[in-house]
């Protein structure tokens, strides 16, 4: 098969679409050929060198997919070669076939089409694990969501108001802004131009937000502590703004905070199936019902992934970048 390698660490360019060996399913695992794939910000941190795959999972970039069944591993069941899917990964989705765990899989769901599918695994279970099953955003309180024009943060304002919280969204531009009060967004912050922690205090009477979804890490930790309501709760999913800061734990006290920091990729594949069934039970019926959408901005062949990765850097998109297998 083809996929996409990187031989070094480096820019963009370093991405190469050349021919590998075919996977393999092992016990409890697919063969998905597959059709599209998603561009993540951690798939730059790898092609960077700053984010190695987990031990025994693929090399090559990409953490979502979707495609076709076409063979069972020994132990697999609960699917049929010919499912059309789609999946979270541990790496390998940028290329023709990968192998997945049968519990990372899911359906399509009704009303979108194969390719849209692959926009939807990795920021669906990102937020749901972290807003819902950690966080515990609950209907009435409010979100504030970093990036909210990304894929993570277009995923995060539907399910929030969904299920009738309200959101707060920070993004660099005006398009990017009402981008997202037409997907939801109640409160519109321009973190080039406002602060953000001045903004939410009034627009919410002082309170503050109830959960944070911070893409930002240190950069924002200071400000996003201030920027929390009474009980409120710090739910930390990047580190585009470093990885060390300085935390006022008095501050935190005060509030009667919590900070969680989690990443997905990493997980042991019993929690990954874990979070894959609560995405399946609680936000796979929203999707079929039009309450939750993914948002694709492109799409990209694949080989041209580093085309891909040059929009995604550049921030010059709004939800997600999809890869398109040849």
């Amino acid at each position: 098969m083809y996929a996409i390698t990187i031989p070094e660490p480096g820019g963009p360019e370093t991405l190469v679409w050349t021919k590998v060996p075919d996977p393999v399913p092992g016990a409890g695992e697919v063969l998905v050929e597959v059709v599209a794939g998603a561009v993540n910000r951690a798939d730059i941190m790898q092609r960077q060198g700053f984010y190695d795959p987990p031990p025994g999972a693929s090399p090559h970039p990409g953490l979502e997919c979707s495609g076709r069944i076409t063979a069972l591993g020994p132990g697999a069941t609960g699917w049929a070669v010919g499912d059309e899917v789609c999946a979270l990964l541990a790496g390998g989705g940028y290329a023709e076939q990968v192998a997945v765990p049968v519990g990372q899989l899911l359906p399509v769901p009704a009303g979108l089409d194969l390719k849209q599918a692959a926009a939807l695994p990795e920021v669906v279970c990102t937020v749901w694990s972290n807003v819902f099953m950690v966080a515990h955003l609950r209907p009435g309180e409010t979100l504030l969501v970093h990036g909210g024009s990304s894929g993570i943060g277009t995923m995060a304002i539907q399910l929030a108001k969904a299920v009738g919280a309200k959101v707060a969204v920070t993004a660099g531009t005006k398009e990017k802004l009402e981008r997202c009060a037409e997907l939801g967004a109640d409160i519109l912050i321009n973190y080039r131009e406002q602060d953000f922690v001045a903004e939410l205090k009034r627009a919410t009477d002082g309170a503050g937000a109830d959960v944070i979804l911070d893409n930002m890490g240190a950069k924002y930790l200071d400000r996003n502590v201030k920027a929390l309501a009474v009980n409120g709760r710090l739910a930390i999913i990047g580190m585009q703004g470093g990885v060390k800061g300085e935390l006022n734990i008095g501050a935190l006290l005060g509030k009667r905070g919590a900070i969680s920091a989690t990443s997905l990729r990493a997980r042991p594949p019993a929690e990954k199936a874990a979070i894959v069934a609560a995405v399946r039970e609680h936000v796979w019926p929203l999707i079929e019902g039009g309450h939750v959408r993914p948002v694709v901005d492109r799409e990209i062949p694949m080989p041209d992934a580093a085309d891909a990765h040059r929009v995604v850097e550049a921030s010059g998109h709004i939800g997600k970048v999809l890869l398109i297998a040849p």
